[in-house]
């Protein structure tokens, strides 16, 4: 392994001399510090990683902690779109991600905040998991920088997406297009997201008069497309069916879509539907879906800046829950009635 002893040698300078030029400090010359850094590139020189930790108190390692309950791992659509942007943002920074597992997934029974201790991660980015589980509590409520994603927690950051403004720019959408009889298919409602999103749903409705029944409101999880199928067919065969149906997610929305035209029914000529994420399939979909695009490159940079923030500027940053807005895309699955 090449040492800053060897490159010395090779440039005919002193070590504190190397040290200084490869961390850019001011009392050496620019011609110095250009020597020293092309020939530790070209002796292929790294700077050692246990060596900057004992100096810096820092291993420049994010932890990302997420679960859904569908165990979509990295083929969830949305999430993964939001962990690039944070994996961008973080490299930028200096920065690297390791994914986090719990008691559920090691052999060895570490909780998550050990596993963290353990890897001796400088914060974690916490997305898409049940907040209420104590493993996650513990962690929230240790000294470790955390930053959360679609929930919120007391004296910790959190990066939200404007889901009550998102359901309110859907629905009205829907409604100035003439339906009345509007559904919503939402996801699990012990989720922070479905709240905002249900609430703003009810909020919207009174706000124009209307009465929704109870048997158009019916709850799956997210992503599954095999019930939101089921309850697609439910609504479907009521005595008195809805309009449009509100689906929780676009991918869900995948399995209402196909429980339709498997009834030999068009849309939106017969039904109409609208789905959110803005998920990449919603694109290429024939009808193209209705849908609300969320900002999943904002979600994942303000949630790995903050995150650093909190590491390196512990005093003088600030807990903050930043709304990110998402943007209606009109697709074309919802008809206009006369």
């Amino acid at each position: 392994m090449v040492s800053m002893k060897d490159i010395s040698v090779v440039c005919g300078v002193s070590v504190a001399t190397v040290s200084k030029a490869l961390n850019g400090h001011k009392d050496i010359g620019e011609e110095t510090k250009r020597l020293v850094r092309e020939t530790a590139k070209e002796m292929g020189y790294f700077p050692n990683s246990s060596a900057r930790t004992l100096k810096t108190n820092r291993s420049y390692n994010l932890g990302v902690l997420m679960i859904d309950e569908a165990n979509s791992g990295l083929t969830h659509d949305h999430f993964v779109m939001v962990l690039e942007s944070l994996k961008v943002s973080a490299e930028r920074h200096g920065y690297d991600i390791t994914f986090i597992s719990g008691s559920k997934q090691r052999k060895d029974k570490m909780s998550y905040l050990e596993h963290c201790r353990y890897r001796g991660l400088d914060g974690v980015v916490i997305a898409c998991i049940d907040y209420d589980e104590i493993e996650v509590l513990e962690l929230i409520h240790s000294d470790l920088p955390v930053v959360t994603i679609d929930h919120l927690f007391n004296d910790r950051t959190a990066i939200m997406s404007d889901n009550i403004n998102g359901m309110r720019e859907l629905f009205n959408y829907v409604y100035e297009y003439g339906h009345r009889k509007i559904a919503y298919i939402h996801g699990a409602e012990n989720a922070a997201v479905t709240k905002n999103r249900l609430h703003s749903f009810y909020k919207i409705a009174e706000e124009y008069g209307l009465d929704i029944p109870d048997e158009y409101i019916r709850e799956s999880a997210y992503r599954d497309t095999v019930i939101t199928a089921q309850l697609t067919n439910e609504l479907l065969d009521l005595a008195d069916p809805p309009t449009c149906i509100l689906f929780p997610d676009d991918y869900a929305g995948l399995g209402g879509m196909n429980a339709i035209k498997a009834r030999g029914l068009k849309i939106p000529k017969d039904i109409s539907v609208a789905g959110y994420d803005g998920i990449r399939i919603t694109k290429i979909l024939d009808p193209q879906l209705t849908t609300i695009n969320q900002d999943t490159k904002k979600l994942g940079q303000y949630a790995a800046e903050k995150l650093i923030d909190l590491i390196e500027r512990p005093k003088t940053t600030f807990t903050e829950h930043i709304l990110v807005p998402g943007v209606l895309d009109k697709g074309a699955t919802v008809s206009k009635l006369k």
